[in-house]
């Protein structure tokens, strides 16, 4: 392990006291450590939002996106150097609002990228509006007469667009949540670790009070085969009384976005030499 130390900065976190967000933050440390990578041996792109002010407080390199656009900015750093671990951080309104699109077909893909979703069911930085996962007739500051559209389930969105790792921890189990996050990097391929992080201004429904009454671990249910693609979309249609986190699904059955690239056969992108590249039948056929 190396030290959690050495992923720290001299930067305090601004959050509101209590957010489910410092656990994420811790969850994410612990995660580093155990892996035994040196905080320049991977990448962290954040996107915009409370889980993007993580950018300035975890000591690796880090890249801050645009609202909505980490997983595209990952996945260009991921191909040019496909050595690198590369993780994303965002919120349930950036990475399933407007990164919805890009949500979708980096599942596609199976780009080897590590999603760390903090879904609080509410935009918490703009201060309170409904955001995706706002379960239906949610009183917000912009849907006072409560939510209309049903919820997005980020979980059966995931595995009915492919995706090759599904899971989803709680930010009030931070070392189940650091379990989930290390199998996500050791996984090959896209993985989704959607994370139940109440905010503790905006949404006085989805507290950590009503998630410890429900949640259930995955690991515990004799039944449950993480394997079973079909099961694993039915266990993620699961929400009221029992609340199940864990690897719903995973398996290895494709191979991830880079290595079917031939351009990559030589090796990662920055390695490749440049002295020998002709770009002028390229500008040609584009004059």
């Amino acid at each position: 392990m190396i030290p959690i130390e050495q992923f720290e900065t001299e930067h305090a976190p601004t959050w509101c006291s209590g957010c489910g967000d410092f656990a994420i933050w811790r969850a994410l440390k612990l995660t580093l450590s155990r892996s035994a990578l040196k905080p320049e041996e991977l990448v962290v792109v954040f996107g915009i939002g409370c889980s993007g002010n993580m950018a300035d407080k975890l000591r690796t390199y880090c890249f801050h996106g645009l609202h909505g656009r980490a997983l595209p900015a990952a996945e260009g750093i991921k191909l040019a150097n496909h050595r690198l671990p590369v993780l994303v951080v965002a919120g349930d309104g950036d990475g399933y609002g407007e990164g919805m699109g890009h949500f979708i077909h980096t599942i596609r893909g199976n780009h080897d990228l590590t999603y760390v979703v903090h879904n609080n069911a509410v935009y918490g930085l703009t201060k309170g509006q409904t955001a995706p996962t706002s379960q239906k007739g949610f009183e917000t500051n912009s849907t006072p007469d409560g939510v209309i559209e049903e919820a997005v389930n980020p979980l059966a969105l995931a595995i009915a667009a492919g995706a090759t790792f599904v899971a989803r921890g709680f930010s009030g189990d931070v070392h189940h949540l650091s379990d989930l996050i290390l199998a996500g990097m050791q996984h090959r391929g896209f993985a989704l670790i959607d994370v139940l992080q109440p905010c503790v201004t905006f949404n006085h429904v989805n507290t950590f009070d009503f998630f410890r009454s429900r949640v259930t671990k995955l690991e515990t249910d004799p039944s449950h085969d993480p394997t079973d693609r079909n099961k694993a979309f039915t266990r993620a249609l699961e929400w009221g009384d029992r609340i199940p986190i864990g690897v719903f699904y995973q398996k290895e059955e494709r191979p991830a976005y880079h290595e079917e690239l031939p351009q990559l056969a030589k090796g990662a992108l920055v390695d490749q030499p440049l002295d020998d590249v002709d770009l002028a039948p390229l500008y040609q056929a584009f004059m």
